[in-house]
């Protein structure tokens, strides 16, 4: 039985590094494609140096390799479907474009998975904003290509109009009911096509729409720690998941509210490389090879902080005053504001005394 396969990955950013590094550790050979030479997946793995939608690239990588994945969801799933083999792609095109798309992506959650969302609607012109009940607040975000904030409009007043209109008669979109929820919360769910497993439930605080802290575990109740977790695990199942998929929610005062999924290894689970047991990267690596999964078990209570551009010096310091933290940085070659250029992660049990690189501060400084 040849234990050591030939993994190619989509997408060479921070995500991809780390798949690979888990890959690695496992004895598998790993291949990345990704129009970046020096991207921070280069450092661990061969590359192919192409774009997302470059069929030949594509198709090169897919003769190379045993298995495909992808580190992220602006991978073109057309051009996908045109190089691989049955069965070569275990996380499926399905699940791409449901995750590229908010309108399929909500339809799926509220009439397949059968979950609760925040109250929406299609809109395609802003002849579909009018006569908006002003009362309410609501975003509207395009149905593809918005990530950390963008191609949103929040709306809370008429004066919002005018650029939710301008939105709204560019690309087609989704328009939300705000949710007055407790807190924003997270699950990571790992599936193998057949069996599925749970990460705990992990408390996420965002800054200008970039995920800024998580706490794990989530500081609600067991009664809705455990719904979190069912529903991720009930969407899981309905998509025969293959690999690791993160479920965003909000926590209301006696409920849980989904609010989209990422079809990957997320932001929020990087505390899990040292927090549990297996993480989300293991777990994704041996989701798509089909192997068993093991269940989670969170070492101790833990606290992950992203590491943005600005935020390179008050990391060091941090890990200098505090060494037993686990500096994580991905190999960008430069550091510009707002981007990721790492994360730190420590085990505390009063996560509140681990302040947000961010806190107090202007964000964009």
């Amino acid at each position: 039985m040849n234990l050591t396969k030939t993994i190619g990955i989509i997408g060479g950013g921070q995500l991809g590094q780390m798949m690979a590094i888990s890959a690695i550790y496992m004895g598998h050979k790993v291949i990345t494609l990704d129009p970046a030479r020096d991207c921070p997946a280069s450092r661990v793995s061969e590359m192919i140096v192409a774009s997302y939608d470059d069929v030949a690239a594509l198709g090169q990588l897919a003769e190379r390799c045993d298995v495909l994945t992808y580190e992220f969801e602006n991978v073109n799933a057309d051009a996908l479907d045109a190089v691989v083999k049955e069965g070569q792609l275990p996380q499926g095109t399905d699940l791409l474009r449901i995750s590229q798309n908010r309108i399929f992506e909500k339809d799926f959650l509220a009439k397949k998975a059968d979950v609760s969302v925040a109250p929406y609607k299609v809109v395609t012109s802003s002849l579909d904003l009018e006569n908006l009940d002003l009362s309410k607040r609501y975003v509207l975000k395009t149905a593809t290509g918005g990530y950390d904030g963008h191609g949103q409009v929040v709306i809370t007043s008429q004066e919002d109009l005018a650029a939710a209109s301008q939105l709204a008669n560019s690309a087609e979109c989704v328009l939300e009911e705000f949710v007055d929820f407790d807190l924003e919360i997270s699950v990571i769910v790992s599936g193998n096509g057949k069996d599925v497993t749970v990460f705990p439930v992990q408390e996420n605080s965002h800054r200008h729409n970039i995920l800024s802290k998580t706490i794990v575990p989530a500081r609600i109740s067991e009664a809705l720690a455990q719904k979190a977790q069912a529903m991720a695990l009930r969407i899981a199942q309905e998509l025969s998941l293959s690999g690791t998929l993160c479920v965003e929610m909000f926590a209301t005062a006696d409920d849980i509210i989904i609010n989209e999924i990422a079809p990957r290894p997320h932001n929020s689970g990087h505390y899990s490389i040292e927090a549990c047991d297996f993480s989300q990267f293991d777990t994704h690596i041996l989701g798509i090879l089909d192997q068993p999964l093991p269940p989670i078990k969170l070492h101790a209570p833990a606290v992950m902080l992203n590491v943005l551009g600005q935020h390179m010096e008050k990391a060091a310091q941090y890990v200098a005053e505090n060494p037993s933290a686990h500096l994580h940085l991905y190999g960008k070659l430069e550091a510009k504001p707002n981007r990721k250029m790492g994360h730190v992660t420590v085990f505390a049990e009063e996560a509140d005394k681990v302040r947000e690189f961010g806190e107090g501060v202007d964000y964009e400084s």
